[in-house]
């Protein structure tokens, strides 16, 4: 059993070395935090050609609630990605322009449940996350907000995890 967070750049090969790391399980539950939007094609795109690389033996669920699938899972699971997950979770509860004291505790309490959910999970658990600050400070509320949360929601999953792996051009490096 194995419990790890694979984390890197956009594009860096991310969830296919994820993907990688399951490919002889034939039954994987895949939590899916970026699933398709009616009115963003170039995002559709992006969500089909992700699905592709994925077996038909593996059952994908789309969904923000991210602890409650894992606990539900009665066989490895593949989180695909932090960072989405917390963009739509942002969007659902319109936090993006609201007071962070509004909904921090809320979503400190969410990021303490998949962690314990990980931790706890019998079966491997391999999650995605975008890793963020190594570039400059944001001008914007919003982008400094989400490069806040994930950082912190990435090290809270990184401790519930055995492994972490950085990927740099395709290449994993462990952590």
């Amino acid at each position: 059993m194995a419990h790890v967070l694979v984390t890197g750049g956009v594009r860096s090969g991310k969830s296919r070395y994820a993907e990688q790391l399951l490919a002889d399980v034939e039954q994987v539950t895949y939590l899916a935090a970026g699933y398709p939007t009616g009115d963003d094609p170039e995002w559709n795109a992006r969500v089909a050609a992700h699905q592709l690389h994925r077996p038909a033996s593996w059952r994908t669920v789309e969904t923000l609630e991210l602890a409650q699938g894992v606990r539900e899972a009665d066989r490895p699971v593949l989180i695909d990605c932090l960072g989405t997950w917390l963009t739509r979770t942002f969007d659902t509860w319109e936090a993006w322009e609201a007071p962070v004291a509004s909904w921090e505790p809320r979503l400190n309490r969410e990021v303490a449940e998949l962690a314990s959910a990980i931790s706890a999970h019998p079966s491997d658990v391999i999650v995605v996350t975008n890793e963020v600050g190594w570039g400059l400070v944001s001008e914007y509320p919003a982008g400094r907000i989400f490069a806040d949360h994930l950082g912190r929601l990435n090290q809270v999953i990184a401790a519930a995890c055995d492994q972490v792996v950085l990927l740099v051009a395709g290449r994993p490096i462990t952590l």
